[in-house]
């Protein structure tokens, strides 16, 4: 594979100018809590967007409101910290309302921290557009891009101005090479044994690693061969040693592995079995399941715990980590090496799993048993027919699935039919995502031509 690492893309302004309604239009999704009160994002929200073509991560930052104990005034110490990582930074005012001196104030650090930032007036909807712009050409950024996030207005034109800003993609593009080369990025949160794994595997000191959280300053990458195999691995803590507080090396250690995953085959998430499952950990693994990689689940430090508190770490993977359990996982130790061959050979399997070419015939013949087992439920009256699948890609596997009224295909039947694929392909810690396609109708749009004897009956019907 050759990939390139996602550019960054933080939304950023005061509270409620609607940051982080942009951010679920973008990503068409809910993850950002939407209120019409100040404040309401307290934390930042990391998700996938394509804009104009190009995939990014994309920031929805808290609100940029003067705190007396923030590094600067005006920019709160997490999104400062977070506007430091972006490649390019959409400035959120309020169109509705006149310009303001926190305005001033974030423009005037914006334009200190040397990012391409685009300045968006938001809610600019049933007011004059031009006035609405005009009026924030004082804050001396780019030319005022106007939009109405609620409405999804503007928002193509908007895509267009943040991707002229964004940097150049030319390796952006998925090919799959011949070369034997398995890229591996290890994530997880910061002090869980990503570096120590990173020198086990390579036999070399390459990361500090100390017994303190965010010991590693920058992304390490490492070539090692294995039993005929290339691999190329990366450790992607990337937390630099500062005096950040426990959230924003999160923040960082989150955009860090977003950005690993897209340029790895298979991920392993590291987690701390002394510690058990965190919310954090469970968010990694939700990023890695919508990259489309494939996803081992990896515990580190497993002899430094007992027999007990094994049991527990495994039965909170079951429940807090159910929605990955297709993952296979791993017990290891990084200090001591134990457990490194079953590591390797889940690898293998996983990669094996997400490279497999599946045929037409076959997926067919699959969702014709699991149809006959178990056909699609009435929604609305109304229940999918589903004719027949053929491979859709890899990275992430993607099944498509043509038939009729296939809008009607809940989710628990979707999973019912990615369990049955999953089983009969065997395809082990990869997930899968299917694609349902309406069959086109041929006589849709023509009339029905009646016969001269069908002609006949009508006209006598209508005599009656």
């Amino acid at each position: 594979m050759n990939r390139s690492a996602l550019p960054i893309v933080v939304i950023a302004g005061r509270p409620n100018v609607g940051k982080s309604t942009l951010f679920n239009a973008l990503t068409r999704t809910r993850d950002a809590l939407v209120a019409d009160q100040p404040g309401v994002t307290r934390d930042r929200i990391y998700g996938r967007a394509v804009i104009d073509g190009t995939e990014v991560v994309l920031v929805d930052t808290g609100g940029l409101d003067p705190d007396p104990d923030s590094l600067v005034r005006g920019v709160g110490r997490q999104t400062q910290f977070a506007l430091e990582e972006a490649d390019v930074i959409a400035f959120v005012v309020d169109g509705r309302g006149a310009v303001t001196s926190e305005d001033f104030e974030i423009a005037a650090r914006l334009r200190q921290l040397g990012k391409s930032v685009v300045l968006v007036v938001n809610k600019t909807d049933g007011i004059d557009v031009d006035t609405a712009t005009s009026e924030f050409a004082v804050l001396g950024l780019s030319e005022p891009v106007p939009i109405a996030a609620a409405h999804r207005r503007g928002l193509d034109h908007l895509g267009a101005v943040i991707a002229a800003e964004l940097p150049g993609q030319a390796d952006d593009v998925e090919t799959r090479d011949t070369q034997d080369t398995i890229r591996l990025a290890l994530i997880g949160r910061p002090n869980v044994g990503k570096s120590t794994l990173l020198n086990r595997l390579t036999g070399d000191e390459r990361a500090v690693t100390a017994d303190m959280p965010g010991t590693t300053r920058d992304p390490i990458a490492a070539e090692i061969d294995r039993d005929g195999r290339h691999y190329r691995l990366v450790d992607t803590a990337g937390i630099r040693r500062k005096r950040h507080r426990h959230e924003e090396v999160e923040s960082l250690s989150t955009l860090k592995a977003m950005q690993a995953m897209q340029q790895a085959d298979v991920v392993c998430l590291l987690l701390d079995a002394g510690e058990g499952i965190t919310d954090q950990d469970a968010r990694l693994a939700g990023h890695a399941a919508d990259a489309g990689r494939a996803l081992i689940i990896v515990f580190n430090k497993w002899d430094g715990i007992d027999e007990r508190q094994r049991k527990t770490c495994l039965q909170d993977a079951g429940e807090k980590l159910k929605f990955v359990a297709w993952a296979p996982v791993v017990i290891l130790s990084a200090l001591h090496g134990s457990g490194l061959a079953e590591l390797f050979d889940a690898i293998e399997t996983v990669y094996d799993a997400a490279c497999l070419k599946l045929s037409s015939g076959r997926l067919s013949r699959v969702l014709t048993k699991a149809v006959e087992a178990h056909s699609p439920p009435v929604v609305n009256r109304f229940a999918a027919k589903l004719r027949y699948a053929h491979p859709g890609g890899n990275f992430p596997t993607r099944v498509v699935i043509h038939g009729n009224r296939t809008e009607h295909v809940p989710p628990a039947y979707q999973r019912f039919l990615i369990n049955r694929f999953r089983s009969e392909f065997d395809l082990v810690g990869v997930p899968i995502q299917l694609i349902f396609r309406d069959s086109e109708n041929p006589y849709a749009g023509r009339r029905n031509k009646l016969t001269p004897r069908q002609v006949k009956r009508r006209q006598r019907i209508r005599k009656r």
